[in-house]
């Protein structure tokens, strides 16, 4: 007789998963009952290190002896509940960081919270082989504790984003926050415990320090009970978490290239780059921050980019003016516009505009320092190029070998496949504004982790867990 291993595999995890959900509520009562801990801290937040780690190590050893059912409550109550606060999200992230705008980051927010993988996600990973020798199962299994580096850029989106995938893999997580998003990020690790906590009864499972810093960070890089460091940062904290030799996910810098070429459809073009350039002031990495286009749709790209509330800068008075207020002698840009909007810069600069412009658009070179930064504002060179051999050679320089993100638009399918596979970011959209790559306005999910520089890309719940090889000989093969 035939033996159907796709049910029997389905068999054994069904059977495996009610002997779960049998122990699910004598496992939750365990986890109220044994709280003694919690004196340290107050719903995640502690003051210090070593105690935070701690507690989430007791937390995630709970957790791991819980089942699947109990990690899916888990992660739907964290959608559930945060979704109707996600404007209160959104501003007090706003306000306490004041970079970008309420409204894309009430977007952005709303993106984390529903489109960011569950558990869903890990089976996708999941793999049967069968054959003479038997059977071998391949399975994740928990980090255990994470260590998760946040940005002020991205601060209540990329917690929730990383609480619901490392939670969904079944790991609790140390959050080091940028110092400069503190209030808003305690405030949203302590709603996010009280969440976890009613369905489950286990406190801990996502903590963090009432005062966060470089130096704690640091600390929390090599506490021994912190299995997994993921960074979510600029390339100074990504480089020293490589250096701690434990396991790194690594979000870096990106400096995203859009290229348009003369088969293009100008007037979508025109209106996805000024959307995707000019979203949330231009703060994700994902974000446009050159447009290189073709000189014979030069003009009409430009006369369109004004139409959907692009400002050009051409005048060299102007452009040294804006050069001068946002960027540094040190070839960096002027924090102190990060994320501010098109009209407070050039009213900033002196420059006299009309309208309420979303996007500064400058008129350069590939050599100006607003080509060659990743500026993180909305202030983007628009670059004219001969053809298409060089635009693809400008983008490359352009990109300046991170492998983060690059944007083109064209109605030729072999120069968008030729530039896909020449330039080798971890996201590339074609004929879409920057977003669409994160499930924004595009298919697949979100994320706001895109770890270039370690080379997992566009991370969700799969690349918080540990692959195991199960082998079992002369069993369960196809015979």
């Amino acid at each position: 007789m035939e033996l159907d291993i796709e049910k029997l595999v389905s068999r054994i995890i069904k059977e495996g998963s009610l002997k779960e959900e049998e122990n699910d509520l004598s496992e939750t009562k365990k986890a109220s009952a044994d709280s003694s801990y919690l004196a340290v801290g107050e719903s995640g937040v502690f003051k210090t290190v070593a105690e935070a780690v701690k507690a989430a190590k007791i937390a995630q050893n709970k957790y791991f002896h819980t089942s699947l059912k109990m990690r899916k409550k888990i992660i739907q109550a964290v959608r559930d509940q945060l979704l109707p606060e996600v404007k209160d999200i959104a501003r007090r992230g706003y306000e306490e960081t004041n970079m970008g705008n309420l409204k894309d980051k009430i977007e952005k927010n709303r993106l984390a919270i529903t489109n960011t993988p569950g558990l869903e996600d890990l089976k996708i990973s999941s793999q049967v082989i069968t054959g003479d020798s038997g059977m071998t199962l391949y399975e994740l299994c928990p980090y255990g504790v994470i260590g998760a580096i946040t940005p002020s850029t991205n601060p209540t989106e990329t917690i929730i984003n990383n609480a619901i995938g490392m939670l969904a893999a079944g790991n609790s997580i140390y959050f080091s926050p940028h110092p400069g998003a503190k209030n808003s990020s305690i405030w949203l690790i302590k709603k996010l415990n009280e969440i976890v906590s009613k369905v489950s009864g286990i406190e801990n499972l996502i903590v963090m320090i009432e005062k966060p810093s470089i130096q704690a960070a640091q600390e929390m890089m090599t506490n021994p009970d912190i299995n997994l460091l993921v960074v979510t940062g600029g390339p100074g904290v990504v480089g020293q978490a490589m250096r701690s030799g434990k396991k790194v996910l690594g979000a870096g810098a990106g400096n995203p290239p859009v290229l348009v070429d003369e088969t293009a459809d100008i007037e979508k073009a025109a209106a996805d780059i000024v959307n995707g350039a000019s979203f949330d002031n231009n703060l994700p990495c994902i974000a446009e921050k050159n447009v290189v286009v073709v000189n014979e749709v030069a003009a009409d790209l430009l006369k369109n980019m004004e139409k959907n509330g692009s400002f050009v800068v051409s005048n060299s008075q102007d452009i040294e003016k804006i050069k001068k207020l946002t960027v540094t002698e040190k070839h960096t840009p002027n924090k102190k516009y990060v994320g501010k909007s098109a009209e407070k810069i050039l009213t900033d600069a002196g420059v006299i505009y009309t309208g309420h412009p979303r996007l500064v658009l400058i008129e350069a070179d590939k050599n100006s320092p607003f080509a060659q930064i990743e500026m993180l504002m909305p202030v983007v060179p628009f670059i004219r190029v001969e053809d298409f051999d060089v635009a693809l050679q400008t983008c490359l320089e352009l990109e300046h070998g991170l492998h983060h993100t690059a944007i083109m638009h064209s109605q030729n399918v072999s120069r968008l496949n030729e530039a896909a596979k020449e330039m080798q970011t971890s996201i590339f959209v074609k004929n879409g504004p920057s977003y669409a790559g994160i499930g924004f306005g595009g298919e697949g999910p979100t994320t706001y982790t895109i770890a270039t520089p370690t080379g997992e890309g566009t991370t969700s719940a799969r690349n918080f867990a540990r692959v195991r090889r199960c082998v079992l000989t002369n069993g369960f093969s196809i015979r």
